[in-house]
């Protein structure tokens, strides 16, 4: 069972989801020109990543609610790019977990009761985090942010603010249509380079009463939050993500889950071009 493939499923299910620039101070932007922009240099971003490696640290937790924690790991990887993704190598892997009311530690593969339940929800989370399919490690339909994904939200601009010294302009969003259950949240926006700086998400709006009372699936707190930082060439790179929620599916699942992602130790490799000797021109 993988988690976020179950959380689209219960969305696939309930659907059958200011100030101007001072650069063009002739007229206040929009947050649909805004986001226009930012969607325009996500291409660019994504392009540029391919030619940093780092290193990625995910830290993930199950808890009874209210009660004991029940399995803990944590897998730090050395990140490269690749042509259509990124190589993680797993670099470590350390962990923990509550057997007859004590816990036994682990290192290293094979992971111990990794089919258990709190085994198999760690590793759907850690197997999606380390997605080699992803240039930064995260599932990008969890934030609006290409012009494809942004059709489907309305925009809001909320106000211009300062974070870390930059001028950012704060978005809200939500989907279109208002019976849709998707991502709903907030976006902070650097008002020079139009990259995201931070955003985070929560569900549009509950399930629903007969999907948790019939089904007994419920996912109370679900949210996602990244923040992105930029780096000295100038690319923006998604630095943590977060989240932390109760999860509640066919009556016997019942666990809190806290999840963190942070990439660090940013390299800038040299990309080396091939010119092909196409003989001499006539």
């Amino acid at each position: 069972m993988r988690i976020l493939c179950l959380v689209m499923t219960v969305f696939a299910g309930v659907s059958s989801a200011q100030s101007a620039n001072p650069e063009t101070a002739k007229a206040p932007l929009t947050a649909d020109a805004i986001m226009a922009k930012v969607a325009a240099n996500q291409d660019r971003s994504e392009a540029l990543r391919k030619e940093f490696v780092y290193q990625q640290h995910i830290h993930i937790l199950t808890h009874k609610p209210g009660g004991k924690m029940l399995r803990e790991e944590t897998a730090d990887y050395d990140v490269a790019p690749m042509p259509a993704g990124t190589e993680k190598k797993l670099r470590k892997l350390t962990g923990r977990y509550l057997v007859k009311g004590k816990y036994e530690e682990f290192e290293g593969e094979p992971v111990p009761a990794e089919d258990s339940l709190d085994g198999d929800l760690v590793k759907d989370f850690r197997d999606d985090l380390a997605n080699d399919k992803s240039k930064d490690g995260l599932a990008k339909d969890l934030f609006p942010l290409t012009s494809e994904e942004q059709k489907n939200y309305q925009m809001e601009l909320l106000g211009q603010e300062t974070q870390d010294g930059r001028s950012v302009y704060h978005i809200g969003f939500k989907p279109k249509d208002k019976d849709e259950m998707t991502w709903a949240g907030e976006a902070y926006i650097d008002a020079a380079e139009f990259e995201p700086v931070r955003v985070f998400t929560k569900l549009s709006r509950r399930v629903p009463f007969v999907v948790r009372t019939m089904l007994g699936t419920d996912l109370p707190g679900i949210g996602f939050n990244v923040v992105y930082k930029r780096q000295e060439d100038g690319v923006w790179f998604p630095s943590t993500f977060g989240t932390e929620f109760r999860i509640r599916a066919l009556f016997f699942i019942n666990r809190e889950i806290s999840v963190s992602l942070e990439n660090s130790a940013f390299e800038h490799v040299q990309v080396k071009s091939k010119v092909k000797d196409v003989g001499p021109v006539e």
